[in-house]
């Protein structure tokens, strides 16, 4: 028994599509009149008209009576009855635009079956159409815990007249009792409109500002007040207590602010500095930085000055041992330390080695070299191809072989071992004529370290003259 209350004004006419089982159809009669409503045998002008959607009978009926002249005549599926029962309100058609149903496509992102049928009966009860393909549907209903449903917003988002909502939204538009889109909500791009600024200079900035400009730059003719370095020093010093203000605005806020008031504030800059009156150059200021100190000049080496023959330079003993023809500092060139050796012309020429007159080594002498020199009228030594001195003559039989000549020991013999090169020979050379004080001529004829030594042994075993004349 259908417990009676008037759900329905007795003005609400209802048509029943006739096809309708006999029990469906009495069933919906009796529900009708319990609730206060009038079921016609015809097609009312105002009304609602009761059919089973997707039948043909159904079809015909829109087809014949559905027109936008009556506005007021509704097709809903006959469940439309019980849902209003349900509701315990007469639900309103408000999924209807201009006369027509509101199309709408329900998406695959809503994957239960049933709520996907609860969500369309729900729709044709409040007047929609819920059959509409995406393209052709007016709104898109979307499950919006999907990826799928923001995909659907930035899609179509740029076309008119088209919604994408909530599939809650149709209960919400229910409750309502009219149809209210989720409204745009303005999203700021990120840029600031022409003009203004992201946060505002106050006077207390700009007195900031100038202070900071008096002191950096504090005569404007030096140039400098619209380079980006100044600015960025000063946001440099945001870690400062002192310069917290800094942080309220960008390096380049900062310079675009005295760029375009640079008039009113170099007056203010100006009044700063005439009460401060720095120095030109102070301190601090941006563009002077500390001198350098000086570096001391380096002595430029003397250069050939041409006197030194291509063939003389290229003689194979001075390339192969690469030693400076004009040694100054007692070192050659390839690291290894040779003591300085006093050499005479003569020598040098007889070894193919040029030397510039102007160019000839002073060696400091030891006091012994000095005593030596007394006796040099005494003690010759051989120079050149001149015959040996008489205490250089050799006694017969003595380091001679069989037929009476001398035997010379072989550059390739020295104290028993094959000489390693030509440096290491040249080197040898010279560190005997240091050791014994003999001419490198006289030490390159004989090479033997052991001769040299006997020789300087005997002459420093020889009285002086000043002991005979004792």
């Amino acid at each position: 028994m259908v417990q009676s209350f008037a759900l329905f004004p007795s003005s609400v006419k209802f048509f029943i599509q006739k096809d309708l089982p006999t029990e469906l159809q009495a069933e919906l009669c009796e529900t009708i009149t319990a609730l206060g409503g009038r079921v016609e045998s015809k097609v009312p002008r105002q009304g609602f008209v009761l059919i089973q959607p997707n039948t043909n009978e159904a079809e015909r009926l829109k087809l014949c009576w559905d027109s936008p002249d009556r506005p007021d005549r509704h097709f809903v599926p006959y469940t439309y009855v019980e849902a209003c029962k349900i509701a315990g309100i007469l639900l309103k058609q408000i999924f209807v635009e201009n006369g027509e149903a509101i199309k709408f496509h329900i998406d695959s992102s809503i994957a239960n079956i049933n709520a996907r049928a609860a969500l369309s009966a729900r729709i044709m009860h409040s007047g929609g159409d819920p059959s509409a393909s995406a393209q052709t549907a007016r709104v898109i209903l979307a499950d919006p815990n999907t990826e799928i449903f923001q995909h659907l917003v930035k899609s179509y988002q740029g076309v008119p007249g088209k919604y994408i909502e909530s599939y809650l939204w149709v209960k919400k538009c229910v409750e309502k009792g009219a149809v209210v889109y989720t409204p745009l909500v303005y999203k700021n791009p990120g840029g600031r409109r022409p003009g203004e600024e992201r946060t505002q200079f106050t006077e207390e900035d700009e007195e900031h500002l100038c202070n900071w400009i008096a002191a950096k730059i504090p005569y404007k003719e030096t140039g400098g007040r619209t380079g980006n370095r100044l600015y960025q020093q000063l946001c440099d010093m945001a870690s400062d207590p002192e310069y917290a203000w800094v942080s309220r605005h960008t390096w380049q806020s900062w310079r675009e602010r005295y760029k375009k008031n640079s008039q009113r504030l170099d007056t203010m800059i100006q009044a700063i500095v005439e009460q401060k009156k720095p120095s030109l150059g102070e301190k601090g200021q941006y563009g002077y930085v500390r001198k350098p100190e000086e570096k001391p000049k380096r002595s430029r080496k003397r250069k050939d000055d041409g006197r030194l023959s291509p063939s003389r330079t290229s003689h194979p003993m001075a390339m192969g041992m690469h030693i400076p023809l004009t040694p100054q500092d007692g070192h050659s060139h390839s690291g290894i330390p040779i003591p300085p050796v006093p050499m005479q012309t003569s020598t040098a020429n007889s070894m193919g080695l040029a030397i510039p007159q102007d160019s000839v080594m002073v060696v400091r002498k030891s006091p012994a070299e000095e005593e030596m020199e007394d006796e040099e009228a005494e003690w010759e030594v051989k120079v050149g191809t001149d015959p040996p001195p008489m205490w250089g003559k050799r006694k017969a039989g003595e380091d001679s072989s069989e037929n009476g000549k001398r035997t010379r020991v072989s550059s390739e013999q020295i104290n028993g071992r094959p000489a390693s090169g030509g440096m290491h020979q040249m080197a040898r050379i010279l560190d005997i004529a240091h050791e014994f004080r003999f001419t490198v001529e006289e030490v390159q004829e004989y090479y033997d370290r052991a001769r040299f030594k006997k020789m300087r042994d005997t002459l420093s075993v020889l009285a002086d003259d000043s002991d005979h004349a004792a």
